[in-house]
């Protein structure tokens, strides 16, 4: 008889398997900042509202259904406009990349002031004390909140920080022309372009082993059950590694989704007729993206340029027929 070989079950690339500790994730904009030098902003935030199907032609080169009617599955996001709450300035030494100093914006919405506690020390700094010393800083990033209170869904605004692209010059030009002023998804993404979603998924709470790491069912005359593992360790050491599969967490990771192709933005003749289930109407800006996109309802997304976008996905053409719900 042959030897019996199998891959450990569950990836080890996504340890530890916990609750993320936000709900807004972070995004490493390093090297989206050296991918697109020629884009001013690389990033915007929205909100997950829900899922349908849309009847398209396709109009993909070389595609099987060339000029054909096809149902795509799609996901609705609405993304309000955001206004930039601080600009943070980095520097890079022995340690890595700081932050050397951060300057606030200085008329702030009421729901924000709330949320943030400011400090007095922040707003001594200005924009144009910091104008003559652009050679030493690093980069140049800007922290956004959401103007949330127009979807209806809630009231305090989201935070994140967005990259900028561009040399450190352009980025302070960016931040000194845009401070205090909305800034509109359609006015930085274009219709036909790829996003990358960063987001957390659906929580589903404590979840066997099975389920978390997809081991396999034990023989149905097993002791102390079927649905858990055989041997979890040896008797010396006298511990338990991480490796092996045990009960757990399952759900609210923060994972990535690439390559997603955007649709459709801001037509309102499409959705003005829906309401979401748990999320109701879209009342501000949206983008229709095809496939699913994690998370549950009302979850706030960070929408980014794609990181590594692939011909494949790239030359996808869709012409939208109408809405199939």
């Amino acid at each position: 008889m042959g030897k019996i070989h199998q891959p450990r079950s569950g990836s080890l690339q996504f340890w530890p398997r916990k609750r993320a500790s936000k709900l807004v994730p972070r995004v490493n904009w390093k090297p989206l900042t050296k991918k697109y030098s020629d884009k001013k902003l690389l990033g915007f935030i929205g909100y997950k509202a829900g899922m349908f199907r849309l009847l398209v032609r396709d109009l993909t080169p070389d595609s099987l259904t060339k000029n054909k009617q096809i149902l795509l599955p799609v996901s609705v996001l609405e993304i309000p406009s955001i206004k930039i709450m601080s600009v943070r300035f980095y520097k890079k030494d022995s340690r890595g990349i700081q932050v050397q100093t951060e300057v606030l914006a200085d008329n702030l919405d009421k729901e924000l002031k709330k949320k943030v506690k400011i400090s007095k020390k922040k707003l001594q700094s200005k924009l144009d004390e910091l104008e003559k010393k652009l050679d030493e800083f690093y980069d140049i990033r800007i922290i956004v909140y959401t103007m949330v209170k127009k979807t209806g869904k809630k009231k305090k605004p989201d935070l994140v920080e967005l990259g900028l692209g561009g040399s450190i010059k352009d980025k302070f030009t960016f931040v000194k022309e845009n401070l205090g002023k909305e800034l509109n998804f359609k006015d930085f993404f274009e219709t036909g372009t790829l996003v990358d979603v960063h987001g957390l998924t659906k929580g589903k709470g404590l979840i066997g082993p099975v389920k978390r790491f997809g081991i396999g069912l034990k023989q149905h005359k097993s002791e102390k059950g079927r649905r858990r593992p055989g041997n979890i360790g040896s008797f010396t050491p006298r511990r338990t590694t991480m490796r092996a599969p045990q009960a757990g967490q399952g759900g609210m990771f923060t994972r990535i989704s690439y390559n997603k192709k955007v649709l459709d933005i801001n037509n309102k003749e499409n959705l003005d007729k829906f309401s979401f289930r748990n999320y109701g109407k879209v009342n501000t800006d949206y983008i229709i993206v095809k496939g699913s996109v994690q998370g549950a309802k009302k979850r706030a997304l960070v929408l980014s340029l794609p990181l590594r976008e692939t011909k494949k996905r790239k030359k996808k053409n869709y012409e939208i027929i109408k809405i199939e719900k």
